[in-house]
């Protein structure tokens, strides 16, 4: 099982509507995860008693971050602070979110219309002005970002083939960047590193 251990420096972090994801698409992403070596947490996969805010380190600790949204998606507070986390990783270049658009339209995300927007707006009336305003700022960051989408009709199948192999992609693409770093400050006198 490649799930996620302190050892490990790049894995994703799964962003989801658990309740209505969980047993179903997301299932399928973690078998296929699995079968392909593909480092990620989860969790279910965390130390049951610990503190629910230790996710928010997991995010931290992460390299990629993928943020799965649903019509349901903004029902949950949790999701949302998730991925203001997660944008504000991203604005400082150390966490990379690929959106994943499972049966919701990103103008529908950027402009909290249709079924998500009718869930934004639930959620919103028992918040405070600043969680909506981070909120929606993050949703409109992130569902600008190139994602992936999942239409009616279109095989779930041949999407989690594809979000694995783009995972691959940029799992690759840090590592390189990573050792071209590593090779810099090698090469680099040791007084200018002091």
């Amino acid at each position: 099982m490649s799930v996620f251990s302190p050892t490990q420096v790049r894995h994703v972090f799964l962003n989801y509507r658990g309740e209505e994801l969980r047993s179903s698409f997301v299932s399928h992403l973690i078998d296929a995860f699995e079968r392909n070596a593909v480092n990620f947490f989860l969790d279910r996969h965390e130390q049951r008693g610990k503190d629910l805010k230790n996710l928010f380190v997991r995010i931290k600790e992460s390299r990629i971050a993928l943020a799965i949204f649903s019509p349901r998606y903004a029902e949950s507070p949790w999701c949302m602070d998730e991925l203001v986390t997660m944008k504000k990783l991203a604005d400082q270049g150390k966490l990379l979110v690929i959106p994943i658009f499972y049966n919701v339209e990103p103008e529908d995300m950027r402009n909290q219309t249709g079924e998500f927007g009718d869930n934004f707006w639930t959620l919103a009336k028992c918040s405070t002005g600043d969680q909506i305003k981070n909120w929606k700022e993050a949703l409109q960051c992130i569902s600008e970002k190139m994602g992936l989408s999942l239409r009616a009709k279109s095989s779930e199948a041949d999407f989690v083939k594809k979000i694995v192999r783009e995972v691959h992609k940029v799992t690759e693409a840090i590592g390189k960047e990573e050792e071209k770093k590593d090779r810099e400050m090698q090469l680099m006198p040791i007084r200018s590193r002091i």
